[in-house]
């Protein structure tokens, strides 16, 4: 005779957000998250706060399938599109296309997108060291960003850091797809010079 089988169903145990933890645990890297995309730090401040009080409203709406910091942080990214999205408006996209795209042949190869050699970048000597974790380079870098047009900043910081989708992008910010390439190129030359007069 054969042994009754016991059929057992696993249930995945659902973690509960903690809000009492909040600040302790998440509220400097949520911070830093939002400085690296608004050069603002009285404005990254405000938004890391809405972003405690819209998880707190929301939180009924945790399910566990995303831990909690990447909850907190998707709530956040909004929160920082949400500022592009309202700006965007105010600032000046009015590019001289023409213009832009001599830029562009000068400076990359059109079949590609990379820099011509006689324009190639100079090394700025943190090659081998991990760039995006050397803190002065990163000073620097934000240094420049600040200096961008403020619509070139924002693309550039959506593209190249939040890693977005040009059409995301482009309908986000009200953007066309020509002007968004141009901002982009433009902004690349803008950084290479700022970073090569300041780091080097």
């Amino acid at each position: 005779m054969q042994a009754d089988k016991t059929l057992t169903i696993k249930t995945q145990e659902v973690v509960l957000p903690n809000p009492q933890q909040w600040v302790l645990l998440y509220a400097d890297y949520l911070f830093g998250f939002a400085v690296t995309r608004l050069n603002d730090e009285n404005l990254a401040k405000d938004l890391v706060q809405e972003t405690f009080l819209a998880a707190l409203e929301k939180i009924d709406l945790f399910k566990g399938e995303s831990s909690e910091k990447t909850w907190l942080t998707a709530i956040l990214k909004n929160k920082v599109i949400d500022v592009y999205r309202k700006n965007a408006s105010a600032f000046t996209k009015n590019i001289l296309v023409k213009e832009a795209l001599q830029d562009q042949a000068d400076f990359f190869e059109t079949s590609d997108g990379h820099w011509n050699p006689v324009h190639w970048p100079k090394e700025f000597g943190v090659e081998n060291q991990e760039p995006l974790l050397n803190k002065e380079f990163n000073q620097i870098l934000q240094k420049c960003m600040q200096k961008l047009p403020a619509l070139w900043s924002v693309v550039f910081t959506m593209k190249h850091m939040d890693d977005e989708p040009t059409d995301l992008i482009c309908s986000t910010l009200k953007v066309s797809p020509a002007n968004f390439w141009v901002i982009i190129h433009r902004t690349k030359l803008n950084l290479r010079a700022c970073l090569q007069k300041n780091w080097i």
